[in-house]
């Protein structure tokens, strides 16, 4: 963890002290965000049981399919809508109290939705549940803007990324284990209620906004930010967004969340369905194998974490040019495969790799690139423009991904995905132009923000 000197006359606080509050505080931020994807991959994991139940009803596969594709792709659009316009409240208010509207908003909203049976009332609860959650990043981002040192901005996030992997994975793992058991999708999602709800509480109680709150120096930001030289708050939401859209560099960061997020969110919405209708697993066999993507996604973000601040922050764009080249032929790789023709471990084999490929990039967009470009002042909206864009391409992978599994199968989501992967590593290219070689006049060093 960074440790900073005090800049003043007045004595430091020790640096032992401040390093237990740093830890104190990734691991209150670390826990409450996971604890959002208990209420998240609830629905991933129990989408087979609910097309089962409509199979029941009269309601084919393709068509169940579709029809929950479209709920979680209007979850998602709603968590879009809420990165855009809800996040900046954190530069405002500041970033505890978004995360306590993310865990408490996860809670009720899930709670909601395990109470009802009608197919209206579910879409409002998920829509409530991504709108309240949409916040929760930018709070992790924005907490750690007031607690870490620029040059560690890599490690911190990365270690924060790993939140909703580990979250996932170990949410996904739990819940099959209670599929096991014969606990119904209604006792999957109580459940999840109840993790959000106990961390809710941990970080209402314990969760300091800033170092300085403790006594501790204040952290320092990036000195090449958006807002550098500006002695000013911002006092608009226009104030905050206005100078970074401005940036020909940050508007790429923003395309290349909205194709790596498209392809994220397919594999956390789909990989139950692929596995159970691909490989013929069980239910509960489908939810734990799934696991395997964020579970190797977090390796994926503590390495690329790590390396972005041992090499320095300009690799960070080289980094995703590599990963983004290396997905887009994991994924081809992917399209030839046949079903039961491989065994059962090649296609998952696969899946672990795209994750590698894909996560530790993808992690720093929403993440370091945000800090970096937006600082103190403006990190959590930085943040939340970067995923909200990244999600209005997650919105795809709901509704439209359903629907190329029904007329081409498994390998056309592939082949589409591949063909967005190549794109964003394109992407990657020019953004890592625009940060060494900025274009005069256009992308300058201060208006790239590094």
């Amino acid at each position: 963890m960074a440790t900073l000197t005090a800049s003043t006359a007045a004595p430091a606080p020790g640096t032992r002290a401040l390093r237990i509050a740093q830890t104190r505080t990734v691991l209150l931020l670390f826990c409450g965000y996971a604890s959002c994807y208990f209420c998240r991959s609830d629905l991933s994991v129990a989408t087979p049981l609910l097309i089962d139940e409509l199979g029941r009803h009269g309601v084919s596969h393709g068509d169940a399919l579709v029809a929950i594709g479209s709920m979680a792709s209007f979850g998602v659009f709603a968590y879009a809508i809420g990165k855009w316009f809800l996040t900046s409240l954190g530069d405002y208010w500041g970033g505890k109290r978004n995360l306590l509207i993310a865990t408490g908003g996860a809670t009720l909203f899930t709670l909601l939705f395990a109470s009802s049976a009608a197919l209206p009332v579910f879409t409002l609860a998920w829509i409530g549940n991504r709108l309240s959650q949409s916040i929760g990043w930018s709070a992790l981002v924005k907490v750690s803007s007031k607690w870490f040192h620029y040059s560690r901005y890599g490690t911190v996030v990365a270690i924060l990324t790993c939140s909703y992997l580990v979250g996932d994975a170990g949410a996904r793992q739990s819940m099959s284990l209670l599929l096991e058991r014969g606990v119904g999708w209604r006792g999957l999602f109580v459940f999840g209620a109840a993790v959000a709800g106990v961390m809710f509480l941990a970080n209402l109680l314990l969760l300091r906004e800033s170092c300085t709150d403790e006594g501790h120096p204040e952290a320092v930001a990036n000195p090449r930010n958006v807002f550098a030289g500006e002695h000013a708050a911002p006092q608009s939401y226009l104030t905050l967004v206005l100078p970074l859209l401005r940036s020909r560099a940050f508007l790429m960061v923003c395309l290349l969340g909205f194709a790596t997020t498209m392809v994220r969110e397919t594999f956390n919405t789909w990989t139950p369905v692929y596995f159970r209708d691909f490989l013929g697993y069980s239910v509960s066999q489908a939810a734990s194998a799934s696991a395997i993507f964020p579970a190797t996604g977090a390796v994926s973000v503590l390495l690329a974490g790590w390396t972005s601040d041992k090499v320095g922050h300009h690799c960070r764009a080289l980094l995703l040019l590599g990963g983004l080249a290396a997905c887009a032929v994991v994924l081809l790789i992917l399209t030839t495969l046949k079903p039961g023709a491989a065994g059962s471990l090649l296609p998952i084999a696969m899946i672990a790799l795209v994750a590698f490929c894909l996560m530790g990039p993808y992690a720093f967009l929403p993440g370091a690139f945000a800090l970096d470009f937006g600082g103190r002042q403006a990190g959590a909206v930085a943040s939340g423009l970067v995923d909200g864009t990244g999600y209005l391409g997650g919105v795809l992978a709901g509704y439209a991904m359903g629907r190329l599994a029904v007329a081409f199968g498994w390998g056309g989501v592939f082949v589409a995905l591949a063909s967005v992967a190549a794109l964003a590593a394109l992407g990657a290219a020019y953004l890592y132009a625009l940060i060494v070689r900025p274009v005069p006049g256009v992308a300058s060093t201060a208006s790239a923000g590094l």
